[in-house]
């Protein structure tokens, strides 16, 4: 047993499948539950992003004192290329050991190439909260939102995967949506809290869809999630804005939430272009 192992219940892959099998320690083959929305032969970032999490979280265990009363603060994501439905080897580092803070690295290889590069800063635990607060008004609960057939805009199964809801009808470059998923992300591993919500959280690019993915094309460089808060519980929600420049630049920006309220934020970059 691991660190990670009682943060939250195990989801049966019996029932429901997963989006990873491990194949070997640091090794994993991606199911048909992480199937890319834009082409059949890629994974969906998020699920990935998760699995990245995870690995992290293998390592950090692993090593003596790693778990030391630290939580994740920020972790960053950048996305090198075209992300093959194959096997997916990761190598995690920690680069800046600490008691307070610390930094780990983590390296995707896929098909015999780099195809992500990600930073994760750990960061010590204390109570502060007679100073708590800033944090922006919260989301109505996922209770009071709407079944969503995001799956009618996006392909792929990964999106298949998801109970999304929204908030209100969503708007050109602007949602509130609610996300959750019964497919657990490693068969047979349990993961924990952080990994299983940040699984969910490249959806954002998603979500709020300016432009019809049918004429326009816009994934997303990078992922960047600062958490103030750990997350709790199943629901992911997404407070979305998409933005896209004049010349081929895009961002997606989107206040994260669980269901007692904000946690943090997310960042993407897009590069957006016309499909040919």
């Amino acid at each position: 047993m691991t660190s990670i192992d009682h943060d939250i219940p195990a989801r049966s892959t019996l029932l429901h499948g997963a989006y990873f099998e491990p194949i070997a320690p640091g090794r994993y083959r991606p199911t048909e539950h992480a199937g890319g929305a834009w082409n059949a032969d890629e994974i969906h970032f998020s699920p990935l992003g998760g699995l990245i999490v995870h690995a992290i979280d293998l390592h950090r265990a692993a090593e003596e004192g790693g778990a030391n009363g630290m939580e994740l603060g920020r972790i960053s994501f950048d996305i090198l290329g075209f992300l093959a439905a194959e096997e997916c080897e990761i190598q995690v580092t920690t680069i800046r050991p600490g008691r307070t803070i610390e930094l780990v690295e983590a390296t995707v290889i896929i098909a015999g190439r780099t195809a992500v590069l990600a930073r994760a800063w750990f960061i010590g635990t204390a109570d502060t909260t007679t100073v708590a607060g800033g944090e922006p008004e919260p989301m109505p609960s996922p209770d009071s939102a709407s079944p969503w057939p995001m799956a009618a805009t996006w392909p792929g199964g990964y999106v298949a995967s998801l109970e999304p809801r929204t908030v209100a009808p969503p708007l050109p470059g602007r949602s509130g949506a609610w996300l959750r998923s019964e497919i657990a992300l490693v068969a047979g591993q349990p993961s924990s809290a952080h990994a299983s919500y940040i699984a969910l959280v490249d959806t954002a690019n998603g979500v709020a869809v300016r432009e019809s993915p049918t004429e326009w094309m816009y994934p997303n460089l990078d992922l960047t999630i600062h958490l103030h808060r750990q997350p709790t519980g199943h629901w992911v929600g997404l407070d979305t804005t998409v933005t896209f420049g004049p010349a081929g630049h895009g961002l997606t920006s989107s206040v994260l939430h669980d269901e007692d309220g904000p946690i943090g934020r997310a960042e993407q970059i897009l590069t957006v272009r016309p499909m040919r």
